[in-house]
């Protein structure tokens, strides 16, 4: 969440982006007074009944199984909507789920995720309470001037304090009943977020990266700071990102070794060389100056980063984690401040998030453009992006209910692309992008406002998939578990196949390769695919199935591996006459 900046007015919708959403203007509901709508004025999440705790639910394709509110210590119960207790993003570790909190962090045991249950509850003041997972250890981000190196809630009054905390800390939760701070790493701009970043060549050592969003700290406070927001400054602490070592043997070591200037030019004879801030043109979105990151995915498998930068989005090379290097930067003239990044499981796209209002601004109602507060994507190739789409919640929304686009992530479902992502007091939306240049929204859970007559910051954070359910950070309300239901778009072997893909730990913007057993339901989910697209003949599926289900019966060995041999090379035949056959061919390859 960022402060909202200036933009210039909003209009009309645009026909280029409504053709976008719907393929033809012709397609477009038509209200009762003759005049184009752009949504299903049906849909049950218009209209619904504001609240705190009772607010009105509308759901689609998503089954609802558990709510915790927030603990004793982590909201203020004579103002809920108080920010300093807002719940913030989620981490993953075995069976806990680690909600971050402005306040602290918590931890929940979801063994059984219809029935969540508190375990560790820390309270830590700082702010923004970004939070990730390694291990034993917890990291934690703070950026306010309240946060203390003590954790202690008196806060650290004086524009400079000894006391003061701004940064990363790391929590030890190896015992849960006793969690230990050990480590409190000091950055110049404060930790807005954090991205762990592994080596594949160095199992004794992670890397943080480290994106301030605030103003710089002096230096009587933190030595070595220049808050001097002036690329002409050598010094200056702006322009750049943290890179903190973590010894895993000894965290309490960990120190901030780099802050490498990403944002200039490949000479490094201009630290700001990238967008300067301002509009892109008549009808354009005002966006920062690109000083800072507001968060950085990582893909290590790949090398790769994806680093949504106030102005600009851009690629890092990361094979040395310790020194990331930019490799390409793009813009956006519908983007106001470039929020977060994913990408899809094989490396070729990557969504951009657009945080205009800053998360705390009614930004999906029906007058707001579509391209305005959205996900934008970009196919990647060779290292270099090219833009191809949009994905905006395709249902309006209230003057009382801040909505932008925000943080999510994949479903792993085979053979597609699939996002499950939070948009504040818009709810979460699952949304398939195998085709980015077409998304289109499958599943949806929302509540409705949390007032009628004050917009009050509230609604779902983060929203993730780990491990065959939806997890969702509320604000202002607590946690939420979800999982999703077949549908027209979406079969249950697809769900089924999804749910074969288990981590034992989960970053969102540490994103791990996703890969499928060799199992029948995985080859079932895609002839439910080939069938849904008519990429086969309904005779070609039919029999396929047929085969699958004989072969399955089959006892194991020798003969039930010949069956299956045979099936892929006939589904192979079938695939040159296919209108889908990479998926076919992906078909052949799981039966293999």
């Amino acid at each position: 969440m960022t402060n909202p900046g200036s933009n210039p007015p909003f209009g009309a919708w645009r026909g280029a982006a409504l053709l976008a959403l719907f393929g033809s203007l012709s397609a477009l509901p038509v209200s009762a007074q003759g005049g184009a709508v752009w949504w299903d004025r049906s849909d049950p999440r218009v209209g619904l009944e504001a609240g705190w705790m009772d607010a009105g639910t509308a759901a689609s394709n998503l089954e609802h199984l558990a709510f915790v509110p927030r603990p004793e210590g982590f909201f203020n119960p004579e103002n809920p909507g108080d920010g300093r207790f807002s719940n913030t993003d989620l981490a993953f570790s075995g069976n806990l789920v680690i909600v971050g909190n402005y306040n602290g962090f918590t931890v929940y045991d979801v063994s059984n995720p219809a029935s969540p249950s508190l375990r560790l509850s820390v309270v830590c003041p700082g702010g923004q309470g970004d939070v990730s997972v390694f291990g034993d250890l917890v990291f934690y981000s703070a950026q306010e001037t309240r946060g203390r190196l003590d954790c202690g809630t008196e806060g650290a009054p004086g524009e400079v304090s000894d006391e003061r905390l701004r940064g990363l800390r790391i929590f030890d939760i190896s015992d849960l009943a006793n969690p230990r701070q050990v480590a409190a790493v000091q950055t110049c701009r404060g930790s807005h977020t954090h991205t762990l970043v592994t080596d594949p060549n160095d199992d004794e050592n992670i890397y943080v990266y480290i994106s301030g969003t605030s103003g710089a700290r002096p230096g009587e406070e933190m030595e070595g700071c220049v808050p001097v927001n002036d690329p002409n400054e050598p010094n200056t602490s702006y322009f750049s990102i943290g890179v903190i070592q973590v010894p895993l043997a000894a965290p309490e070591l960990s120190r901030l070794i780099a802050e490498p200037r990403i944002f200039a030019d490949p000479e490094g004879s201009t630290i700001a060389a990238l967008w300067q801030g301002g509009d892109h043109g008549p009808g354009t979105q005002t966006s920062r100056l690109t000083n800072q990151c507001h968060d950085i995915t990582v893909y290590p498998e790949l090398g790769l980063a994806a680093g949504a930068c106030s102005g600009n989005g851009i690629v890092l090379d990361i094979r040395n984690p310790a020194r990331p290097v930019r490799i390409d930067a793009v813009i956006d003239p519908n983007f106001a401040y470039w929020h977060s990044a994913t990408f899809n499981n094989d490396g070729t796209t990557v969504i951009f998030t657009d945080e205009w209002g800053g998360g705390s601004a009614p930004r999906c109602r029906e007058t707001d453009l579509p391209e305005w507060g959205a996900n934008a994507f970009f196919k990647l190739e060779n290292g270099k992006l090219e833009h191809v789409g949009y994905y905006k919640l395709p249902v309006p929304q209230t003057d009382m209910e801040n909505c932008v686009a925000h943080n999510g992530s994949l479903v792993p479902v085979p053979g597609r692309d699939i996002k499950v992502q939070a948009w504040y007091q818009g709810g979460i939306s699952v949304f398939d992008f195998t085709d980015p240049a077409n998304p289109f929204e499958i599943a949806f859970f929302d509540r409705g406002p949390n007032s009628t007559t004050t917009l009050l910051t509230g609604g779902f954070w983060s929203s993730y998939w780990y491990n065959g359910h939806i997890y969702g950070s509320e604000i202002t309300r607590g946690l939420d578990v979800l999982r999703l239901t077949p549908s027209e778009h979406l079969s249950q072997n697809e769900i089924d196949a999804a749910n074969l893909v288990s981590f034992a730990e989960f970053n969102p913007q540490l994103q791990p390769r996703k890969r499928w057993p060799a199992a029948f339901v995985v080859s079932r989910a895609y002839l439910d695919q080939l069938e849904r697209d008519r990429g086969l003949q309904p005779g070609s599926i039919e029999r396929f199935r047929g085969e699958l289900d004989r072969i399955e019966s089959m006892a194991s060995g020798e003969a039930r591996a010949g069956a299956l041999y045979a099936l892929a090379d006939e589904i192979e035949s079938a695939e040159r006459g296919s209108r889908a056959a990479a998926r076919v061919a992906a078909l052949a390859q799981s039966v293999r």
